[in-house]
């Protein structure tokens, strides 16, 4: 067996705070598009968004990210006012490291000719911008002049060089270098600034503020030239603004939950032509909160982070649009109708489906979106657990959820299990035992003598297997609504932590917090597969391949592997660094496709070559 392969990368979404925009940034020559979410950086082509790199090497979560002008590097900042240089290609090789700031980094640039770069934010005093060699990290400036957080910034892109600011003392302060020395401060909104970018001739630069108001100024000399027009004009809080290609347009976003395209034109200069309205549910999540203009690609992205694309060539066509997660993707499983069909979830209670070979296909909406623990799939239906004590089972009807059957046990679910021949048993494991549920109502709840770490059902119903926290296995027959004991297996040094039969039900695999998984088999109980100690942190998560040839764990340490049932586990395969912040779901779609889910929001696909 070789190593297997990455065939897809389902991304998180751009990391938002609701009442901040965001900086999304693009190279022209690859449409490419980068963001930030927690650690990772994302680069994505917007003429294919499965593919996708992550570089995932900040040791704080990352907050903005740039092309350098000739898209060979990217310079990436983070929350502890560290900016990173990296190659965009070899590996995402490391070039430089600075200490740039002492807090937070919201917005940084590149000189047009790649030699410096001005990064703003957050610090201590009074330093809440600075402009350095990317090479050396050498200071060529001084930039006096805020009181408050500075959360954007802008490098005139043509000579003479001008470096403009602006943020929450709602000033745009204006620089003349290098090396930079404060010229003049214009104190014309009366909120946060939010967002200041040039014109690509370097002739003009817009602030946009959460005073509604968008202020174009002259790119020479920082003077007030005109303002966008308050008719047909955003209601709400404006985030971020990005010029055409031409410079003659640019695009804004809202609070309003509205992006808009304005002509900058010496005729009509500051009116607005065109109103994007993307298809949404119209809740708080639909507001605006970041935008960038590619060429001929409009992007967009929602508080809740939906990334729309437009075209500039037809801007009557509707958005494509996607989505993904934005926090840890906990769980995963496939619809038994179409294993090519993934639900996955993530606990702040978002739902995501995705179709192999297409990506994401929409959210599910459900009715009460309470957090999810985890979740499963059975004929027309879900299950979920939640931090609420409550097991729900909800009905599908396609893309949507109908309605849902709540059933509280009373204390918090550590982990279930559906007999998935007859979906109406579902197992949950307690601290204290498990809870039988039969439909919706409680059949039984039994105490065992020992603390529980996790458990499984049989399909048909008529048998479980119960991990404990001294990493002992119970096996029970299920007799009516109790359970009778008939062996009690011993090999873990560690507490259980997932437990999975084979699909033709002859075997079942086990997994530990000590990094160890043992295969067994059912009918002798003996183990099948022994040794397999290649993890270096807990096991999540295993999965069985549906001809049940081979078996796949995760783990915290960030790494799957892949083992096949039949030879020594020295041939196993180790894919390494496949989540960042380690691995929590795994499922076959089918003998020789393997999705994965991790801490890092992300989802991926693996083809397994076959031996």
């Amino acid at each position: 067996m070789s190593q297997p392969e990455l065939s897809e990368t389902y991304a998180c979404t751009p990391s938002t705070e609701r009442g901040r925009g965001i900086l999304i940034s693009g190279d022209s020559k690859s449409n490419s598009i980068l963001y930030t979410n927690a650690r990772s950086v994302v680069m994505m082509n917007l003429q294919n968004p499965l593919q996708v790199s992550v570089y995932g090497e900040h040791a704080y979560p990352a907050t903005v990210a740039r092309f350098s002008p000739n898209g060979e590097w990217v310079a990436s900042a983070d929350v502890s006012g560290t900016v990173r240089i990296w190659g965009t290609r070899n590996d995402f090789v490391l070039k430089k490291e600075f200490r740039v700031l002492s807090g937070r980094i919201d917005d940084l640039q590149w000189s047009p000719d790649g030699i410096r770069i001005v990064a703003c934010g957050e610090a201590k005093g009074n330093s809440f911008v600075r402009a350095f060699m990317w090479d050396s990290g050498t200071n060529v400036g001084e930039f006096d002049g805020h009181s408050r957080r500075v959360l954007s910034c802008a490098y005139k892109p043509t000579r003479p060089f001008r470096i403009v600011t602006c943020g929450e003392d709602f000033l745009v302060n204006f620089y003349e270098g290098p090396p930079f020395r404060f010229k003049q401060s214009h104190r014309d909104h009366s909120n946060f600034v939010n967002c200041v970018r040039y014109s690509p001739d370097g002739n003009k630069f817009l602030t946009v503020s959460s005073d509604k108001k968008g202020i174009i100024f002259d790119g020479k000399t920082g003077e007030k030239i005109g303002e966008l027009s308050s008719e047909g004009g955003h209601t709400g809080s404006i985030y971020a603004v990005s010029w055409s290609t031409d410079g003659k347009q640019v695009l804004t976003v809202s609070a309003d939950k509205s992006a808009k395209v304005w002509d900058i034109s010496e005729d009509n200069i500051g009116k607005v032509k065109k109103t994007l309205i993307s298809p949404s549910s119209g809740g708080i999540e639909d507001m605006l909160v970041g935008c960038l203009w590619l060429n001929d690609y409009l992007v967009t992205v929602s508080l809740g982070g939906t990334i729309s694309i437009y075209f500039a060539s037809d801007l009557d066509k509707a958005p494509t649009s996607f989505s993904g997660h934005m926090k840890n993707v906990s769980s995963l499983t496939i619809l038994r109708s179409n294993p090519r069909v993934l639900l996955s979830c993530s606990y702040d209670g978002l739902v995501v489906k995705w179709i192999q070979g297409i990506g994401y296909s929409g959210k599910l909406q459900r009715k009460e979106n309470s957090q999810i623990k985890s979740l499963a799939a059975a004929e027309e239906e879900i299950v979920t657990s939640g931090f609420d004590n409550k097991i729900q089972r909800i009905s599908l009807h396609g893309d949507q959820c109908g309605d849902a059957e709540a059933i509280d046990i009373g204390t918090q679910p550590k982990d279930f299990s559906i007999a998935l021949s007859s979906p109406e048993l579902v197992l949950v494991s307690i601290d204290s035992g498990v809870v039988m549920l039969r439909g919706t109502k409680v059949v039984s709840t039994i105490n065992l003598e020992f603390t529980v770490s996790a458990s499984i059902v049989s399909p048909d119903g008529s048998e479980a297997i119960i991990g404990g926290q001294d990493g002992k296995l119970h096996l029970y027959s299920i007799s009516g609504d109790t359970l009778v004991e008939e062996a009690v297996l011993e090999k873990h040094r560690g507490a259980v932590s997932v437990i999975r039969y084979s699909p033709d039900f002859s075997m079942f695999a086990s997994g530990d917090v000590n990094r160890e998984a043992v295969v067994w088999d059912r009918a002798t109980r003996d183990v099948k597969l022994k040794n397999m100690l290649y993890h270096t942190a807990r096991i999540n998560c295993l999965a069985w391949s549906p001809d049940s040839s081979r078996i796949a764990t995760g783990s915290l340490d960030t790494c799957v592997i892949v083992y096949e049932i039949d030879q020594p586990v020295s041939s196993r395969n180790t894919i390494k660094g496949a989540h960042l912040g380690g691995v929590y779901g795994l499922v076959f779609t089918d003998e020789y496709s393997l999705v994965s889910s991790g801490e890092d929001a992300f989802i991926r696909v693996w083809k397994i070559t076959p031996p």
